[in-house]
């Protein structure tokens, strides 16, 4: 089942990253990475247009209080969203507290660690704070970075299914899960 999830006075330290709720501010940032060619695709939307898409995205995310801005040296240079899963697609955790995760990141932080550091302190977070027993996390299949990502958080795939995009197009999408259990495990 899903769980409400509220941000608001949530902040994640890593080594190198802070997780926090995103801000007013942080609409420059924001815009800069989310306009780029290639990233917002990654994650099934198109790049901003204008800083007023992004204005009115930003809002969505500080009055929906459950996406993180992955601050990096002062920073937002992602986002990480503690999502709702689809329940009805997976009935067997009706009886399980759940959520799924989707996150991006600017082109120029890939390939550094990152994302992975960002993903366990969530993980970390949504087990010890918010007990979940499970949680989900996508990627498109033609997306070798995220599946790498969720492969280094222990994610193991569930499921392959299609997945509309914002923007129309249908793209075959692995669906992960990592257990409690399976989180405490690689822990030790």
């Amino acid at each position: 089942m899903n769980i409400p999830v509220d941000i608001t006075n949530t902040v994640i330290r890593t080594e190198r990253l802070i997780l926090r709720p995103w801000r007013e501010s942080d609409l420059e940032d924001f815009f800069e990475y989310a306009s780029v060619d290639g990233v917002g695709q990654m994650a099934g939307w198109l790049p901003h247009e204008s800083r007023e898409t992004s204005k009115r995205i930003l809002d969505r995310f500080i009055e929906g209080r459950h996406v993180f801005a992955i601050e990096f040296a002062g920073k937002a240079v992602g986002s990480l969203g503690i999502e709702k899963y689809d329940e009805e697609a997976y009935p067997e955790f009706a009886d399980k507290r759940c959520c799924e995760l989707g996150f991006v990141l600017a082109k120029p932080c890939w390939g550094k660690g990152l994302m992975p550091e960002a993903v366990r302190g969530a993980l970390r977070w949504c087990f010890t704070e918010l007990g979940l027993d499970a949680v989900f996390c996508g990627h498109f299949v033609r997306n070798a970075q995220s599946r790498r990502v969720q492969e280094k958080c222990g994610f193991k795939p569930i499921a392959l299914v299609k997945h509309t995009t914002r923007y129309g197009t249908v793209e075959d999408t692995t669906i992960n899960l990592i257990t409690r259990e399976e989180y405490f495990a690689g822990k030790q």
